[in-house]
């Protein structure tokens, strides 16, 4: 039977290296396809852009909702990873929570329809919903906490309420050019800091 390893009781094995890098290629194609031409672009676009055929995306995804699902989650997890790196790369931790924020707000105003094309099926909405929290806000409140400790913020800040104003902030920016999401975060993150 493929794809069962019967001498260690695996159910099934791990990706090779090269294998998730293609796969991570594919959504990373797939990604700035649904921000360039929604999530409606033809799938040959997003295969032309990856640079592999149709039937290797319908091998991965085979439907568009895979795919979909796969982006999003795929997104939500360069975010929630980026965290911790941040933290050790920046100067200070306030700095860190307004560059983790920065990607967040790509992420939230680059999805272009994943969230829309998403909440058709609410039961995989709810699930892809929960999925986002429980990834993103322990990475928000390590941050808020490392500013915190680092006396740069007020302290009891509320890692969903931030999470969820930001993301307020963000909804139609894609639809109004005279409307500049990042400058009103940039605003409420500034607004954390002690002066």
């Amino acid at each position: 039977m493929a794809g069962i390893d019967s001498g260690s009781g695996l159910s099934a094995p791990r990706k090779r290296a090269d294998a998730r890098r293609n796969e991570e290629t594919l959504l990373d194609a797939a990604a700035a396809a649904f921000v360039a031409s929604g999530v409606d672009v033809p799938v040959r676009d997003i295969a032309a852009k990856a640079g592999v055929g149709v039937g290797t995306i319908y091998r991965h995804f085979p439907t568009r909702a895979d795919l979909i699902v796969a982006v999003y989650r795929h997104q939500v997890e360069a975010c929630a990873e980026a965290g911790p790196v941040l933290l050790a790369d920046s100067g200070t931790p306030h700095e860190a929570l307004a560059r983790w924020i920065n990607l967040f707000v790509d992420f939230l105003v680059t999805k272009h329809g994943l969230a829309e094309a998403l909440r058709s099926d609410a039961a995989a909405f709810e699930t892809l919903h929960a999925y986002f929290i429980d990834r993103l806000l322990p990475v928000c409140a390590q941050l808020l906490d490392a500013a915190t400790v680092a006396g740069e913020i007020r302290p009891g800040l509320d890692a969903y309420e931030l999470l969820r104003g930001v993301g307020n902030l963000c909804i139609g920016a894609d639809s109004d050019p005279r409307y500049n999401a990042r400058r009103m975060v940039e605003l409420v993150i500034t607004g954390l800091r002690l002066h």
